[in-house]
């Protein structure tokens, strides 16, 4: 495979990183000012994980940092000029506005996915589509192709959404899809997903120290449902229109962890007799806090998982079978490991005091 294809502009990449980061860092106390002034209050429940109410809009933060940064670098990328990237614009800002709406009033699932539909049509409208697949056989879309592409950035704008459960896991999960995604991007794909990846990392390393456990500002739907929109419309620029080989199951690897949680979330809804949509304490993280992890420990386990993921789909494209077979032995190493370490602290756990 033939790399480095296009002309990087490795200072801009450094500087939307630095300045969404920045960005983000800075107006991440006006986002919890914002929170209580609307009432956008996550209070105690049930499945819940927070003890005392946190403020809950904090992905406005993430919002500014991102959005402020390619207002910044629009005169130095011809690319952000264009009406496939106003397209992407204006989907993320119906997006935002939905996730504002949700956090103070909290809509209805039907509501929100119509919503969530209208901003993916904005997106294909103005010619972001996944035109052509090659796994697990090759095949042009055609006429499938738009619904094809609604469907893939839905799905993954909820995935996002879904694993907000524990404090810093959808920052630094989504962090670490986007610098897979924009390594990706810098092989083989296009300049534009580099810096818009290089942003969206930014945005979520300068959230998490606020966020990280004990988070004392949550981002809410107003974050979590836009990170996992900029992450489906920038894997299409970047991922879909640039790998050939295997792109889907690249793609599908970039944001496993969140496409994996949601996948079984629905499986497990579909069997119990329970709306696909609604909510429970089925998740992985929730089952790994239930098994005896600490938030802290949680969050940092499936950090790894979706690192895991992402090395994987990098090796698998650039087609290393010899680097592909270390990792996928290492995996299995590692999941070996955490078993007989789990049974040994569940063993000594049930062990009576002498």
């Amino acid at each position: 495979m033939e790399l480095f294809v296009y002309q990087h502009n490795w200072l801009l990449y450094i500087a939307a990183f630095a300045c969404a980061f920045s960005i983000c860092l800075l107006t991440t106390p006006f986002a919890k000012r914002m929170s209580y002034k609307f009432g956008a209050i996550d209070y105690p429940k049930k499945r819940g994980l927070h003890k005392e109410p946190i403020p809950r809009m904090g992905g406005l933060a993430i919002v500014l940092g991102f959005v402020l940064t390619m207002a910044i670098l629009a005169p130095f990328k011809e690319e952000i000029l264009t009406m496939q990237f106003l397209g992407f614009i204006g989907g993320a800002l119906i997006i935002v506005l939905l996730g504002m709406v949700d956090d103070v009033y909290n809509l209805g699932a039907k509501l929100k996915f119509g919503v969530q539909i209208l901003a993916a049509v904005v997106v294909v409208a103005t010619g972001t589509t996944i035109d052509i697949v090659t796994w697990p056989i090759p095949a042009y879309l055609d006429a499938i192709s738009i619904p094809f592409t609604i469907v893939w950035i839905i799905g993954v704008t909820n995935a996002v959404n879904i694993i907000d459960g524990v404090d810093g896991l959808a920052a630094g999960v989504s962090s670490i899809c986007a610098a897979t995604i924009m390594i990706l991007c810098v092989l083989t794909g296009s300049p534009l997903a580099v810096a818009l990846m290089a942003a969206l990392v930014g945005s979520c390393l300068g959230f998490l120290p606020r966020n990280f456990n004990p988070a004392e500002i949550i981002m809410g739907d107003t974050g979590s449902t836009f990170l996992g929109y900029v992450l489906a419309v920038s894997s299409i620029l970047g991922v879909f229109k640039s790998y050939a080989l295997l792109a889907v199951l690249i793609a599908v690897l970039c944001i496993a962890l969140p496409i994996m949680d949601t996948a079984f979330a629905m499986i497990r809804r579909a069997i119990a007799g329970k709306p696909i949509m609604g909510a429970d304490r089925g998740h992985l993280h929730h089952r790994l806090i239930d098994h005896g992890f600490s938030q802290k420990q949680t969050v940092l386990i499936l950090y790894a998982v979706s690192a895991i993921c992402g090395t994987l789909a990098i090796l698998i494209a650039v087609q290393n079978i010899y680097a592909i077979t270390v990792a996928a032995v290492f995996f299995m190493v590692m999941v070996a490991i955490s078993y007989v370490y789990k049974k040994r602290i569940d063993a000594a756990r049930e062990q009576p005091p002498q």
